[in-house]
């Protein structure tokens, strides 16, 4: 994510929602920054994650993370909502597939999760055969 739209979400995240600004406690030390909170959530979506993989990184817990992670979203929503996540209509949609065509050179983007007729070089072992019609490798052991 560009360091711009990071921003920009943390600071319309901080003028909206009062978790997002920093505060200080009863004996005045800080609290985790807004940076802070909108990085751990984030982390969370894009590594699938659960909360406790923080506590040594960021130095947040598993609780506070699962906080930072619900208020993301919901100011994510309450922000951006009427912008940017509408439902969208049948030229959205044909608009979206032309482009992905004209930039990637193939079409059924959105018709189905198999677009991955293109085999991919550097697949993860885990992955294999998940998206294809014939699995390559050896087939996992079923018998008890």
């Amino acid at each position: 994510m560009r360091r711009e739209l990071f921003l920009h979400i943390v600071h319309a995240l901080e003028a909206r929602d009062e978790y997002f600004q920093q505060r200080e406690d009863a004996t005045h030390r800080k609290g985790l920054s807004p940076l802070t909170k909108c990085t751990v959530a984030l982390r969370q979506l894009a590594y699938g994650t659960t909360e406790d993989m923080f506590d040594e990184y960021s130095h947040v817990r598993d609780t506070t993370g699962r906080e930072c992670l619900v208020n993301f979203c919901a100011g994510v929503i309450d922000a951006f909502g009427a912008t940017y996540l509408h439902k969208s209509n049948a030229q959205d949609c044909k608009d979206l597939m032309r482009m992905h065509n004209k930039v990637h050179g193939f079409p059924g983007m959105l018709g189905s999760i198999d677009c991955m007729h293109w085999e991919l070089k550097n697949c993860h072992a885990a992955w294999r055969g998940q998206f294809t019609s014939g699995y390559k490798g050896t087939p996992p052991n079923d018998d008890p």
